[in-house]
């Protein structure tokens, strides 16, 4: 039979539970700590989120048992706000042949549910205590996205499709039309956008170029750039963050007034240009040459990224504090050390702000360098960051 027993001081008197929450804890994040065999409920206010990581892990859960020590070192020193993984590479819940639950990872099966108890462990540790995630994954272990958030700068509101605007709704049909669309995912995971009071975080996984004229390759990506745009425009009336690995280089034009535009004669973002310009697969050479060359690097692709660029007002928060080229650390992806790929590197993932936010840019940086992938805890890619500034009074009455 279990007994119950409420703690008595020295003095005999009845000992009360210690706690920092107060009448406000509303508007407060709270965490429970051991403190003398005690849980006491932590409180922080609640804040909008200043620091952020977006990195393409290539296998979150290989990561997470190859690279964790080592990753998760890099998270306590910089202390993030918020982490944007893609290739998540987890399967969505749901039975086979049935419909798939995209924001919960499978644990059906005796392999997937040790996998699962795998992911949850790593992201049960004291360091992401303070965290809450949300998942978009694919059918299989393929793509898919997660979002990471400090419980004190918790989201409004979380949807995990392009389809959503940033229009409220105004009508019980509006409103029943935010409820269906809130629970939508896009295929394969590839979309996770919160929205906190005073900006958007758009954290995409988009989808390769590939090498032919294709409905998997070159019409995919080209109906993707097609709503990114259509998004963009739609949502202006709150400045976004949009991250992820973005899968394009940057076309690059020489412009005063513009701060994501250079000079034209060099390529900043790849480090080999007439490699990437000239790839080919198997030797197939697509009918139109624009779109010839490495995916990413075709020019359709990055007119099209420019265009969005330019039509919605965004800002790369990475090349407008670094004009210059570093073959060093200016890459985010870098080829398989052994094979022709060797020292062929490019930056294809991004920190884009709105033209309101460029102003509280405090840095930008990718975290990997050098051709032996030092930064990179395992993945292709390497970590990107951003800091933005507090908020100021000047900031709000320009928003």
């Amino acid at each position: 039979m279990k007994r119950f027993f409420q703690p008595v001081e020295k003095d005999g008197s009845l000992k009360k539970k210690s706690t920092l929450t107060t009448s406000s804890s509303l508007s407060k994040s709270e965490e429970k700590e051991e403190q003398n065999g005690e849980s006491v409920v932590i409180t922080e206010e609640k804040r909008e989120p200043l620091k952020f990581i977006s990195w393409n892990a290539n296998s979150f859960l290989l990561r997470v048992k190859n690279n964790w020590p080592e990753f998760t070192e890099f998270i306590a020193v910089f202390d993030p706000d918020v982490i944007a993984i893609q290739e998540v590479r987890m399967p969505a819940a749901g039975s086979k042949g049935g419909a798939k639950i995209q924001g919960e990872v499978k644990d059906d099966t005796n392999s997937s549910r040790e996998e699962k108890q795998t992911l949850m462990r790593a992201l049960s540790s004291p360091l992401f205590r303070n965290y809450q995630v949300w998942w978009s994954l694919a059918d299989s272990k393929y793509a898919g996205t997660a979002l990471i958030v400090k419980k004190c700068c918790q989201p409004k509101k979380v949807t995990f499709s392009l389809d959503q605007t940033g229009t409220r709704a105004s009508s019980t049909d509006l409103v029943l039309f935010s409820l269906l669309a809130s629970k939508k995912h896009e295929p394969d995971g590839r979309v996770i956008l919160a929205e906190f009071e005073s900006f958007r975080v758009l954290n995409t996984y988009v989808p390769n170029n590939g090498w032919k004229d294709e409905e998997n390759s070159f019409q995919r990506r080209r109906k993707w750039d097609k709503r990114v745009l259509e998004f963009v425009l739609r949502s202006s009336d709150k400045p976004l963050i949009w991250c992820g690995d973005l899968n394009v280089r940057e076309f690059m034009k020489f412009s005063q007034s513009i701060l994501f535009s250079f000079c034209s004669h060099e390529e900043l973002d790849v480090s080999h240009p007439d490699f990437f310009s000239s790839a080919k697969l198997n030797g197939y050479v697509p009918p139109n040459k624009e779109d010839c060359g490495q995916p990413g690097f075709t020019l359709n692709e990055r007119n099209r990224f420019s265009t969005i660029l330019s039509e919605g007002k965004l800002v790369d928060a990475y090349r407008s504090l670094h004009e210059e080229k570093d073959m060093d650390s200016g890459f985010s992806w870098s080829g398989n050390p052994i094979g022709r790929y060797r020292g062929k590197r490019m930056r294809i993932d991004y920190f884009l702000v709105s033209e309101p936010l460029k102003d509280r840019i405090v840095s930008c940086e990718m975290q990997g360098h050098g051709i032996e992938l030092e930064g990179f805890f395992g993945s292709d890619h390497c970590p990107v960051t951003l800091e933005l500034s507090q908020k100021t009074s000047i900031d709000s009455a320009e928003s």
